[in-house]
């Protein structure tokens, strides 16, 4: 059964910049999402379309079907009194809240006397990455998992939070 729109896919990868390994999730738990939610970047979910249950394959994908171009404007200096309490190193990521009240990653990219220049692209915008990608399982979403986004496999525990703070257990 090849992929197709709103069926659970659990994927291993692992993804390369160049020949640095950026991220793996091989030998460890699988990538599961609903496939034609969004749930994954956009060139790697159009590069497993027509994969099947046991293929293997290499998919490159190119910084506007990932994590976007570079953007040199997306830079800010703040007072380093911001960061009181934290012991910033240049490279570091940081999390903070966005002005719409969501999450916010930065990149802490020059520390001064008094100020701090952060970087609020991705980590990964601009690169090209090279995804070694194993289909481990397809199935068909249930209507609950297709309305709700989330399959089951991702579900939170009896018991346990979502993560998202919206209070559901």
């Amino acid at each position: 059964m090849a992929i197709a729109e709103n069926q659970v896919v659990s994927i291993e990868y692992e993804v390369k910049d160049g020949d640095t390994v950026v991220d793996s999730n091989v030998g460890g738990a699988p990538l599961v999402f609903i496939y034609g939610k969004g749930q994954i970047i956009p060139g790697l979910e159009a590069g497993i379309a027509d994969m099947n249950i046991g293929d293997k394959g290499d998919v490159l994908v190119k910084p506007e079907d990932a994590y976007g171009e570079y953007n040199e404007e997306a830079q800010q200096t703040v007072p380093k009194e911001q960061f009181a309490g934290i012991e910033l190193e240049v490279g570091q990521t940081l999390y903070g809240q966005g002005e719409d009240g969501g999450t916010v990653q930065v990149t802490v990219k020059e520390i001064g006397e008094e100020d701090v220049t952060v970087d609020f692209n991705h980590p990964l915008a601009g690169k090209t990455l090279m995804f070694t990608v194993a289909v481990n399982n397809i199935r068909e979403a249930t209507a609950d998992e297709i309305l709700s986004g989330v399959p089951a496999e991702n579900a939170p525990a009896e018991g346990e939070s979502c993560g998202t703070g919206c209070g559901c257990h």
